[in-house]
């Protein structure tokens, strides 16, 4: 796991194997190590995706993935999908907030997409739908605030 950029907590790092390989990630992250790892895609159209795999680890004590792990996912979705705005600046989570819609099973593939709604300054405001395995499972809408440049 090569291609790294140097950053405050972990390196942006591409995965060279496994089911995302060639998606990026941050690798050393302390909360993103141990929650994720999550890992982000440009896609074809220009748009990002955001994934990763449903893990026991993941999972409340009903068996589905924990709420809070599907905002941790939604919070770090949010940069995924500004990450053409914020272009390479440092930026913070100022709101985020979600509607849970549906249960992720533990196997399931988890996915983010979304857009920015407006940005061009220094907040950036984004909305985004999780799901698992293709069904609707969070909405989200977050303001990032930009801070400095990296």
């Amino acid at each position: 796991m090569s291609e790294a950029v140097e950053s405050t907590y972990g390196r942006q790092s591409v995965a060279k194997e496994g089911e995302f390989s060639g998606w990026r990630y941050w690798q050393g992250d302390p909360f993103e190590t141990r929650s994720g790892p999550f890992y982000y895609r440009r896609e074809d159209d220009g748009s990002y995706t955001s994934a990763f795999r449903a893990e026991p680890r993941h999972m409340n004590g009903g068996g589905f993935m924990h709420g809070g792990c599907m905002m941790t996912f939604a919070d770090f979705a949010l940069f995924a999908i500004a990450t053409d705005e914020l272009n390479g600046d440092h930026a913070v989570t100022l709101n985020l907030s979600g509607d849970f819609l549906g249960p992720i099973a533990s196997g399931a593939l988890v996915e983010a997409r979304g857009e920015v709604t407006r940005g061009g300054g220094k907040t950036i405001f984004v909305r985004g739908l999780i799901t698992g395995d293709g069904q609707p499972a969070l909405s989200f809408t977050g303001i990032i605030r930009r801070l400095t440049r990296r």
